[in-house]
């Protein structure tokens, strides 16, 4: 990298020289201390920006990665990477350059994550850019490119792609993992898009995985983390470990005794910098002979290098060091959220035409995934200054008197939602009050809210507040049905600091049902209720940075089974916003109901609750259009509706993109950067790492919906197959093909190329055999009759193959290329034989 060519009297390795070991372990450890000899404040260097700045107030909230992914445009990727840079240094610039800063305030942002999301059972594989190596790839290297910007010299923040590698879960055991993956399922699946990252991407860091390989944790592997990310790929950033990843090296995989013999494994693996606080016993290490103090400069010096780069540290400069707060949220950036999460929608299926919807249609919206926040937001995510649910976007675009809405189930039985605003008829007065523990005075802000479902990270609602305030909603509780109910008071766990928590006191009628401070994120309260209105009072004392507040509640499945029916049978058309949620799937989450555990899935079918709650919609005999939310692909029965969308976590703007794909204004152009398999039954065992058997690349059975697959308002067709070609093996190759929109509306493709082997090999029990594979795609936007010729230029490398041993080669034989909407087979597409000749070609690692 462009640091290792600085003079070697640069003012970092001055600096390294003067400092103790002690002093070297601190600043190696992610909450780095100040040092007012080194002139360094302290600087923490865990920051997010998974899709959009995160954890340190109001952002721009793009659509969840999965989304992103969903897009199949790299363009706009890019364009995103480079908003989250920018709002990264807006906060960063409106302290002074010499003041410290703490946790998600840094310029080193920990994102993106390009682990290949091979089993939909994974709660975090909503992070990733999906099950492909190549579309992981090109889109990591894009979000890459935005977040560091064009000079490699003066990067605008620092992107950090992770977990380095074979990392998709369970989340359970995750800390102590080791995984065996083939020299071939590691070279042809697990690396590529780490490869392309560093590569053709030029991160300028790295973090590796909790997990180990072959015995060996990844942050201790010198063959994974030295040989073959610097060695081979000629990456010269600086690498981090997953938060306590170097602490489990002795704690939770016993590959070392203790934390010297750990935080020694970590160095000479190749981790220059601690997530956690183990390399405070580098000291003790380099007494005991463990590792060597040069070995310890040399990761602190790519360490500080870094800093400099960024321009705050050791008398660095940076052209970023102007842009201001009033970057954060702008118009174009709002435009861009809306972009992308219009374009992440992915059509499955829509019978008869049965979209777009006709104007002035009554509609019934269902589900409680239509008014959640959270389902806006995914994990890793910043606060949102408007957010959009899609039960507000389709109130808007509709009219809110064409609209009515029933919540009809839970999630899953089991799981709280949000208590919803047909509880609150007249909605909820909310008041806001300055300083902490005051609900009493003038309030500075009143309004009327719908319910309690407030994301208040490190922001305030309204000036002259600040980030410690009071709230009190008051209102009227209007349960739909006599019954027994479970109400929650949810306040988000802290994430650093957790000495200071919350306070809520809850009433119902004239009872109190709860006060004091919410330490462990949720407090359940038994209601048994009458079913006639009652007064509602809750208060918070909002005292933590980390925490927001909603209350949720389970309520008895038959009068909100009832109150949806109703709905349904006043209406033109159903609407059922269905799916998962970030309390169901995510990271290490502490959820265990019935399909979900510790974050992931055991089921990747709708869950049940809904799956009552959508046959009885059905059983009305109105229209059913599907809308389903999620971080991952959910196995629904087709014919349970008549359309059916899938809009992942869609960000900020996802209730207008929506609500505008359902009138018509948004042709939908999303592809599915997963396979939706039928059920769990299809795949493997979770902790197999073999891909035998999983994703499109070497899945033999039939999906719902495959990889790729995507419908759009209007039609498209392809020229009809083209003579055969022939490229010498190691030369590369152009292809083309001429798409057409054939229908009455604008459209965007996106254009995918396919090889396809014409001969497959049976291995072992264990070896995947290789369908076909992604080696190039576009998106091309279409008027009606319109035509465009798409080319594509594949090179060597996307023409070779991996043998079980693990080497790359292009073998000359008989292939065959496609190019179309979708896989072979799925809409239309054109064919073309391929001829590779001449002797097999060895590729580098």
């Amino acid at each position: 990298m462009i640091w290792l060519l600085l003079a070697s009297a640069d003012p970092v390795a001055t600096a390294v020289a003067t400092m103790s070991m002690e002093e070297k372990a601190a600043q190696l450890q992610s909450t780095a201390p100040a040092d007012s000899k080194l002139g360094l404040p302290a600087y923490d260097w865990w920051n997010e920006g998974l899709h959009g700045l995160a954890r340190n107030g109001h952002a721009t909230v793009f659509p969840q990665a999965i989304g992103m992914a969903a897009t199949w445009d790299p363009v706009l990727v890019r364009k995103i990477g480079d908003v989250v840079a920018t709002e990264a240094r807006a906060r960063f610039n409106a302290k002074p350059a010499n003041a410290d800063r703490r946790i998600y305030e840094g310029l080193t942002i920990w994102s993106p994550n390009i682990n290949i999301f091979r089993d939909p059972r994974w709660g975090r594989g909503q992070e990733t850019y999906g099950e492909d190596p190549y579309l992981t790839g090109r889109l990591g290297v894009a979000f890459i490119g935005g977040l560091q910007g064009p000079d490699p010299l003066h990067p605008k923040v620092v992107a950090t792609p992770k977990h380095f590698a074979v990392h998709s879960g369970p989340e359970a055991g995750r800390d102590s993992f080791d995984v065996d993956p083939s020299p071939q399922d590691l070279e042809a699946t697990y690396l590529p898009a780490f490869r392309q990252a560093v590569t053709e991407g030029k991160a300028l860091s790295l973090m590796c995985a909790y997990n180990s390989i072959h015995g060996v944790p990844a942050c201790a592997s010198s063959p994974l983390m030295v040989d073959r990310l610097r060695r081979d790929w000629g990456f010269t950033g600086f690498t981090v470990s997953d938060c306590d990843a170097v602490g489990n090296i002795s704690t939770y995989h016993h590959y070392r005794l203790d934390t010297p013999g750990a935080a020694a494994a970590a160095i000479r693996g190749g981790t220059d910098l601690n997530c956690g606080t183990a390399y405070a016993g580098l000291p003790a290490a380099v007494r005991q002979g463990l590792v060597s103090e040069a070995e310890v400069d040399t990761a602190l010096t790519r360490a500080f290098r870094a800093r400099r780069a960024l321009g705050i540290a050791f008398g660095g400069d940076s052209p970023w060091s102007k842009i201001g707060t009033d970057q954060v949220d702008t118009p174009a950036h709002r435009a861009l959220a809306l972009e992308a999460a219009r374009k992440s929608i992915v059509l499955l299926k829509n019978d008869a035409s049965r979209l777009p919807l006709k104007s002035g249609s009554r509609i019934a919206v269902i589900g409680t995934n239509a008014d959640d926040i959270g389902v806006l937001q995914g994990n890793y995510h910043g606060t949102a200054v408007a957010p959009i649910t899609p039960l507000d976007g389709i109130r808007k675009q509709f009219g809110a008197a064409n609209v009515r809405y029933a919540q009809g189930s839970v999630l899953a039985d089991g799981a709280p939602v949000v208590v919803p605003e047909t509880v609150f008829p007249q909605g909820l007065k909310a008041e806001y009050f300055a300083g902490t523990g005051t609900t009493s005075g003038t309030p500075v802000l009143t309004r009327t809210e719908r319910r309690v479902d407030a994301d208040l990270n490190r922001v305030s609602p309204a000036p002259g507040l600040g980030r410690s305030f009071g709230v009190r909603w008051s209102g009227v509780f209007t349960p739909p049905a006599a019954g027994d109910y479970t109400l929650v008071i949810d306040v988000p766990a802290c994430w650093k600091d957790c000495s200071v928590h919350d306070v809520a006191r809850l009433w119902i009628g004239d009872r109190q049902l709860t006060a004091g401070e919410i330490k462990k994120g949720r407090v359940e309260i038994p209601v048994s209720s009458d079913g006639k209105p009652a007064a509602f009072r809750l208060e918070l004392d909002h005292r933590s940075d980390d925490e927001g507040i909603r209350l949720l509640w389970t309520p008895p499945a038959a009068p909100m089974l009832a109150a949806a029916v109703a709905a349904a049978n006043a209406s033109d058309v159903v609407v059922a916003v269905m799916g998962l949620s970030p309390d169901l799937e995510g990271e290490a989450l502490s959820v265990s109901v019935p399909g979900f555990v510790g974050g992931d899935r055991t089921d990747i079918g709708l869950p049940l609750a809904q799956q009552a709650l959508l046959k009885a919609l059905r059983a009305t005999g109105k229209p059913v259009i599907l809308v389903l939310t999620s971080g991952s692909a959910v196995a629904v029965d087709p014919s349970l509706a008549d359309a059916i969308l899938t809009a992942w976590y869609p960000g900020q703007a996802g209730g207008t993109a929506i609500a505008e794909t359902l009138a018509g204004l948004n042709n939908p152009s999303g592809r599915l950067p997963v396979t939706v398999y039928k059920s769990a039954s299809d795949l493997p065992a979770f902790i197999d790492y073999t891909m035998k058997e999983r994703t499109y690349r070497y899945f033999t059975g039939k999906p719902l919906w495959g990889f790729g697959h995507g419908l759009s308002y209007t039609s498209f067709g392809y020229a009809a197959a083209k003579p055969g070609l022939t490229v010498a093996a190691g030369q590369p190759l152009t292809i083309a093909a001429k798409v057409s929109n054939t229908g009455a509306r604008a459209g965007e493709e996106v254009v995918q190329a396919y090889l396809v082997p014409t001969a497959t090999t049976g291995g072992g029990p264990t070896t995947a055999v290789l369908q076909r594979q992604l080696v190039g795609f576009d998106r091309v936007a279409l008027k009606p009759g319109q035509s465009r010729t798409v080319s594509f230029a594949l090179d060597p490398r996307s023409m070779s193959s991996v043998a079980r041993d693990g080497t790359r080669t292009i073998q000359p034989g008989a292939y065959r290329l496609y190019v179309g909407g979708g896989q072979p087979g799925d809409g239309e597409g054109q064919w073309t034989d391929l001829t590779i000749t001449g002797a097999a070609v060895g590729l580098p690692k």
